[in-house]
């Protein structure tokens, strides 16, 4: 039985990122393309795209592109276009949301259902593998028992699942607050993030609950403690959340993961899905890159402290209490280890969220850039560690995949065999001369030095076999045969690089629901074609056609604030509750009990 495989995912915001995360160990990149991305912030030019799956593919690795936004009727065919083109560029798959792209001539490219499709039953993903999906990214709602039964009812389609990063608190990121509230889509890429607004909560007798509470903010997700029993539920792909995050983010998340993903492997017997061995001198550090505090949300039960109601920024670590605050010096309670050009998080005496840079240290004496709103008892954290951060972009991180080099005596010269750890064989010869050292040992260690010269080509010597025969060999002979063996290895891996292909749809295949509102986000003719040729007898345009009408469901959470504010199960406060912010505008939240969930209308 062939050893199963999988894949840490991790986001690519620009070419630098994903060569970032491919170096600290991703086996695959998900990256935003020209257009028609859920990350409109995020898209790449297509020969950056290129770039990237050339790189990725020396180690086996592999590129998803993300053409996941729902498309108008004018839009389906230059999204058709872009998508032969990765295809023909080398993609591994395009994550799509808009199904109208399934009545169009698409090249063979396996098909990935973004999370916006709502992938959270056994049902759904069951269509999915019957329409011709190769992969369904699960709803980040689902905990490892409720995925089981998806893995078991659509055993041949791989499913990917969010491990870390940021948390839409609408279901399956389904929202349409944003587009409501004004005009920018989600679905679009274009989310405004209301959902990380600060808002006064009162009940429906007027009772304020809470003010400046940043209601709808979830922290975010953190599963790195919990990837075995994810693979025992069935996913086969882990992803990281970030196609907005820098380099160090990517650079720290991925080595932490690579770590806890192989330390996973280890106890269950899967294997890694690409090449290559890490080799880094950072140590990674999830508290040190930005994060609102970590959550679980519903990997085993509900985590009933997944909300960041304070702010939603990135606080960092604990540095101390301030003691005593002069000018702008601050003597903290005790020593703490700062540096100047750190940075400062901390909450004033009203509650606004505040930062400052470190300018000097003395002990636990600190000078600070903009001392207001630091007063005795104020808890100051590090949201920027500058030192830990240059190590970071300073630290030798390196992939390679080893490779062993045979040199071998022809008649008419010399040539040089290598093979890689997935067995792929290159070869080089070039006549010359052969004639005897006058210092054999000489010789051979000058042969094993130049052949072992390998940096740059992600390549790494595990073993070096010479002929028996002592040879003198010139340096310029011995390069010119390792660069052209090393470029043909190359080459050989690209070629040989496994592509899947798209799989066959299924004849009669009927989708698990007969009516569509405005949730399923049809906003083109072929989308709904689709649907009703797979047995839908009722389909609603997307909200995007129009405007949002007062009254309007724009979220389903299974996040809920009555549970956030201990006051689950009814009586007071009074149902329902509102989110007012400031300009006006006003949320009702009401609760389904039964299935508990959260519903917001505007």
């Amino acid at each position: 039985m062939q050893t199963r495989s999988y894949e840490l995912l991790a986001p690519a915001k620009d070419l630098a990122c994903g060569v970032a995360a491919l170096e600290c160990g991703a086996d695959a990149v998900y990256i935003g393309a020209e257009r028609f991305g859920a990350r409109q912030a995020a898209g790449n030019p297509r020969r950056d795209v290129a770039a990237l799956i050339a790189r990725a593919h020396l180690f086996r690795a592999k590129v998803y592109a993300a053409v996941n936004t729902i498309l108008s009727d004018d839009e389906l065919e230059p999204a058709r276009r872009l998508i032969a083109e990765l295809w023909n560029d080398g993609a591994d798959g395009v994550i799509i949301q808009d199904l109208g792209l399934l009545e169009l001539d698409l090249p063979p490219v396996p098909l990935i259902a973004s999370t916006q499709m709502h992938n959270d039953s056994p049902a759904r993903v069951r269509f999915l593998q019957e329409a011709g999906f190769s992969r369904a990214i699960l709803a980040r709602e689902l905990s490892a028992e409720e995925i089981k039964p998806i893995a078991g009812a659509a055993p041949d389609v791989e499913l990917e699942a969010f491990v870390h990063g940021a948390l839409c608190v609408s279901y399956s990121g389904r929202c349409y607050l944003s587009y409501a509230a004004g005009g920018r889509s989600a679905n679009r890429g274009e989310c405004a993030q209301p959902c990380r607004k600060p808002y006064r909560v009162t009940d429906a007798s007027g009772a304020a609950l809470a003010e400046n509470c940043h209601a709808l903010c979830l922290k975010d997700l953190n599963l790195s403690a919990h990837l075995e029993g994810l693979i025992w539920a069935g996913v086969t792909s882990f992803k990281i959340e970030g196609r907005l995050k820098d380099e160090s983010y990517v650079k720290n998340t991925v080595l932490w993961y690579r770590r806890a993903l192989d330390a996973a492997l280890a106890k269950t017997g899967g294997k890694r899905a690409s090449s290559g061995t890490v080799t880094a001198e950072a140590a990674p550090d999830l508290s040190k890159t930005f994060n609102r505090g970590f959550t679980t949300y519903f990997h085993k039960n509900r985590d009933g402290a997944m909300h960041a109601h304070a702010a939603p920024s990135f606080f960092g670590q604990p540095a101390g209490v301030a003691r005593c605050v002069s000018g702008k010096r601050v003597d903290l309670s005790s020593r703490v280890d700062l540096n100047p050009g750190d940075g400062l998080a901390f909450f004033d005496a009203a509650g606004a969220l505040r930062g400052t840079p470190v300018n000097k240290v003395e002990g636990s004496s600190i000078w600070v850039e903009d001392p207001q709103g630091i007063a005795p008892g104020t808890r100051l954290l590090r949201n920027h560690d500058r030192l830990w951060l240059k190590a970071l972009e300073g630290a030798r991180i390196e992939r390679r995949i080893k490779i062993s080099l045979e040199l071998a005596e022809t008649e008419e010269g010399l040539e040089l065999r290598i093979e890689d750890e997935d067995g792929v064989k290159a070869r080089a010869s070039q006549r010359c001369g052969k004639p005897q050292p006058k210092d054999a040992d000489g010789a051979r260690q000058t042969m094993k030095r130049q052949l072992a010269k390998l940096g740059g080509t992600g390549f790494e010597p595990a073993k070096i076999t010479l002929p028996a025969k002592p040879l003198f060999v010139p340096v310029s002979v011995l390069n010119d045969l390792r660069r052209s063996a090393v470029a043909g290895l190359s080459a050989a891996r690209l070629k040989s690089h496994p592509r899947g292909t798209r799989k066959p749809a299924q004849p009669g295949t009927v989708y698990p629901e007969g009516e569509l509102g405005f949730e399923a986000n049809v906003l083109n003719r072929l989308a709904e074609k689709f649907l009703r040729g797979h047995g839908v007898k009722s389909v609603k345009r997307a909200l995007e056609t129009g405007k949002v009408l007062k009254g309007t469901r724009v979220m389903v959470c299974r996040y809920c604030l009555r549970h956030a504010l201990r006051s689950c199960g009814g009586g007071k406060p009074v149902e329902p509750l509102f989110l007012e912010d400031g300009t006006g505008a006003r949320l009702r939240l009401q609760f389904d009990c039964e299935n508990c969930l959260m519903e917001v209308y505007v």
